[in-house]
């Protein structure tokens, strides 16, 4: 059975909201009273996650394995790719082709274009 990776209490959270203009000043009051402060801008998501562009297709793949539930085996045994090819992919060592996108994107109930770098 597949396992959560294990990652550390995160201390800080950075929230977001939209909402009537008139009651912008009270919800960051209120906001502050609590303990928060205003950050600034946003990070784009590809920055907030922290992989490069060539890196995205395997933690692609890796994330949409464990959203189904699946092993690299069983996903081995209903696309007819190799364990090892899998793994590989995953730790962005080998690419993932046209062909080999469809197979996994039919199993896994995506876009096939989802295993591209942007």
């Amino acid at each position: 059975m597949l396992e959560h990776t294990k990652k550390p209490p995160t201390k800080d959270v950075a929230l977001r909201f939209t909402g009537p203009a008139a009651k912008a000043r009270e919800a960051v009051e209120a906001m502050r009273a609590l303990g928060f402060q205003e950050s600034g801008a946003s990070l784009p998501w590809q920055e907030a996650l922290g992989h490069t562009d060539e890196e995205l297709p395997g933690v692609f793949l890796a994330g949409a394995r464990y959203r189904e539930g699946l092993t690299q085996a069983r996903l081995a045994e209903l696309t007819g790719i190799p364990r090892r090819h899998l793994s590989e992919m995953e730790n962005n060592k080998r690419p993932i082709g046209q062909k080999t996108a469809r197979k996994l994107a039919k199993v896994l109930k995506v876009d096939p274009r989802r295993f591209r770098a942007p």
